[in-house]
């Protein structure tokens, strides 16, 4: 009965990292029904002004049946256009539902499994492994093996690809071409989304688009005086008051008109700041923060919540102790399996919580030496007759024979409380 119940497979906690599973797809969806209603509704309004100028026309003057059938034949064409698109997003919307329909069937499959120790649980934890080894990958920048490993494990729909394919050619974009227009094309078709979680990222890429129209216009006035500078200044004025002055922070726009008088080279703060090419990496990381927030996606990678989460459950203090362990001492003659301890996962272990142990389970006379170290009597003065320790002395097991000695009026008896 004990055994049962341990291995009960509670599936409810399993699910908390899988949240992004089916946010993804639900975000997905949504704007792609944004966008065929934005077509729907640009079309119409040109299609029916267009009828309507058209039917005027022909009846006004009954002889321009050539100009008539030409205006026909443009309506014709345009929705001809808008059914290629509306074609394209109907496509996308099957893969959407397909993608959905999988992942249910993916959680589903948790579901049916009642022990930990079924087999069923093993292959659906290999799969889920894999899902985050892909996006690991994924949000690394590590697309084409992450499109592998996906292939090649046959979780396609399982992971999201596609989409953070999309996402990092943008942040790419911003990072490394200096480019804000695939970025602002982002914003506008998630406009809605990113309006009700109040993100300024399209202020800020409009306010760069600023700094680099005040930057040129200075660059052209040195290089050509009385040439293109001047006009370029003022084209920088005319779009900070169409796309910055409704912002309401008036500290950041008085230092965004202070551009207008110092240049790049004046290295005055705090002008200089914004002209720094570090705002480029700044904004790249923003886009991927508002990225990441508009589709439920953690900032971290869900490989490195699930290890936290493993890490913390075996956590101990005196797995980062300030005293050398076992483990990092070469001559000593303990080893040990700790995780924790391993070199590979100590550092990463190093900001988790301690697991929370309710009972436990220590030998029945434990002692405590000087360093802080706790072994059980017995054991410690069966180690020290073996390694021919001077009477009247102790020595740490940890370090071996050359280990720290102690006296044995300076061991204490540990009391558990």
């Amino acid at each position: 009965m004990a055994e049962l119940t341990t291995t009960k497979l509670n599936a409810e906690s399993h699910l908390l990292l899988d949240q992004p599973l089916l946010r993804m797809p639900y975000e997905l969806s949504r704007r792609n029904f944004k966008t065929a209603q934005r077509y729907l509704e640009r079309e119409t309004s040109t299609l029916l002004t267009s009828l309507s100028s058209t039917s005027k026309a022909s009846t006004k003057s009954p002889a321009s049946q050539d100009q008539t059938l030409d205006s026909l034949d443009g309506m014709i064409s345009k929705m001809q256009g808008l059914k290629r698109k509306l074609d394209g997003l109907h496509e996308e919307e099957l893969k959407i539902h397909r993608h959905s329909k999988a992942r249910l069937g993916h959680l589903h499959d948790l579901f049916e499994v009642k022990s930990l120790v079924d087999v069923k649980y093993d292959e659906w934890s290999r799969i889920r492994l894999s899902r985050l080894l892909v996006d690991y990958l994924l949000r690394e920048g590590y697309s084409e093996a992450a499109t592998q490993l996906a292939q090649e494990k046959n979780i396609e729909e399982l992971v999201d690809v596609d989409a953070f394919i999309a996402c990092h050619k943008i942040e790419k974009s911003l990072r490394e071409g200096k480019r804000t227009n695939e970025a602002l094309n982002w914003c506008k078709e998630n406009g809605q989304g990113l309006k009700k979680g109040g993100s300024n990222l399209e202020f800020q890429l409009r306010l760069q688009q600023y700094i680099e129209m005040v930057r040129q216009g200075h660059e052209a006035g040195v290089e050509n005086p009385g040439g293109g500078g001047e006009q370029r200044l003022i084209e920088a004025r005319q779009h900070a008051k169409k796309f910055l002055s409704g912002s309401g922070d008036f500290e950041l726009l008085g230092r965004a008109a202070g551009l207008l008088a110092y240049r790049p080279w004046d290295f005055v703060e705090p002008y200089a700041s914004l002209y720094s090419p570090t705002r480029w990496t700044h904004l790249a990381q923003l886009f991927l923060t508002t990225h990441h927030t508009l589709y439920s996606l953690p900032p971290r990678p869900l490989l490195h919540i699930a290890l936290s989460a493993g890490l913390s459950a075996l956590k101990t203090p005196s797995c980062h102790s300030a005293y050398t362990s076992s483990s990092a001492n070469a001559s000593s003659s303990t080893t040990t399996v700790c995780p924790i301890c391993s070199t590979e996962l100590n550092a990463l272990a190093r900001n988790v919580p301690y697991a929370l142990h309710t009972k436990s389970i220590v030998e029945n006379d434990p002692v405590v030496l000087p360093n802080g170290r706790i072994y059980g009597k017995e054991r410690l003065k069966g180690y020290n007759e073996k390694v021919g320790t001077e009477k009247g002395w102790v020595r740490d097991p940890v370090g071996g024979v050359n280990g720290e000695r102690f006296r044995e009026s300076e061991v204490r008896k540990v009391f558990i409380s």
